[in-house]
């Protein structure tokens, strides 16, 4: 287990470098700047603006600069468009409110999606399974950017029954969570059902029913957690896709989470924040691919990890 969190840390490092370079670089071809957009700004401000964050330096010696920062003092640098804050503050106030909306898409998509993939798994070919199934597919098929307003549309301006945006009471929660989480869960629907078609036919699950076990323990203690496993190995990359994902919904719901700062900095060409963002959600990534390795041997004693 230590080897295989080793042998990961020293995947991870070269890579976050590797994505840190080239979004640095990338960034800094990218039509305009951060000074040359909205109102014009004289000639003077945007030089003394220019000189204050080192833009002007070499484009190898602002890279330097920036990654020494980085690496001695973990400082991602100022935000270029909010001249009182700083990235790592910005991140500081954001990151949490992005993590509290993904925890809770997830667990809405695990409450909606495996139940509905065990009932289109054991009652497969049935009007259940085809229900279940539609309802997933709709789910995949409408994309967060449609279904936001949909639900706005439905449950705030009709029938008032939720707020129509920011990010305070669990009223608040409600539609953004779900609209962030229902796509997920169709796919773990999915994902769900042809794990457990798969384990179904198995011969230890025909040995457990031979045995005389209950339908309900066959299903629940054998058919379930082998099924399972795509639907594990799919939960860390999930969960950084609802990060990730849910820049279209923070936007709408005007929810004040890391994905709109995102947005707003791609928008405004503010380098330091663009870089910081994209190393946040890099990180987050690859240590839950990590963990999730790690559930799917404990899972599946089969899995070696190496």
């Amino acid at each position: 287990m230590i080897g295989f969190i080793v042998k990961r840390l020293l995947v991870i490092l070269p890579t976050l470098l590797l994505v840190a370079t080239v979004a640095f670089v990338m960034m800094r071809f990218v039509p305009g700047g951060p000074f040359d957009q909205e109102r014009a700004v004289p000639i003077e401000v945007e030089r003394a603006l220019r000189a204050k964050y080192h833009l002007d330096d070499p484009l190898a010696k602002q890279y330097g600069d920036w990654l020494w920062a980085l690496v001695s003092r973990g400082d991602l640098g100022p935000a270029f468009k909010y001249p009182n804050r700083t990235v790592n503050e910005i991140i500081a106030l954001s990151l949490p409110v992005s993590m509290q909306l993904g925890v809770l898409a997830m667990i809405f998509a695990l409450l909606v999606g495996v139940p509905l993939g065990v009932v289109g798994a054991i009652r497969q070919n049935t009007w259940k399974d085809t229900l279940a199934m539609a309802t997933a597919m709709v789910g995949v098929s409408v994309p967060r950017f449609v279904l936001a307003p949909l639900l706005i549309l439905v449950f705030s301006l009709s029938l008032y029954w939720f707020p129509v945006a920011r990010w305070e009471t669990w009223r608040h929660m409600v539609l953004p969570v779900v609209c962030a989480g229902l796509p997920m869960a169709a796919y773990l629907a999915r994902l769900t059902r042809g794990g457990m078609l798969e384990v179904i036919r198995s011969d230890f699950v025909r040995t457990a029913r031979a045995k005389g076990l209950s339908e309900r323990r066959v299903i629940l203690g054998h058919a379930l957690r082998g099924g399972m496993l795509p639907v594990v190995s799919y939960l860390g990359p999930g969960f950084s896709h609802l990060l990730v994902g849910s820049l279209v919904v923070e936007k709408i719901f005007n929810i004040p989470g890391m994905g709109r700062y995102f947005v707003e900095a791609a928008m405004n060409r503010d380098y330091n924040l663009v870089l910081g963002v994209m190393l946040v959600y890099g990180v987050l990534l690859m240590v839950f691919n990590a963990v999730v390795d790690v559930a799917y041997a404990f899972i599946d004693p089969r899995v070696e990890l190496r």
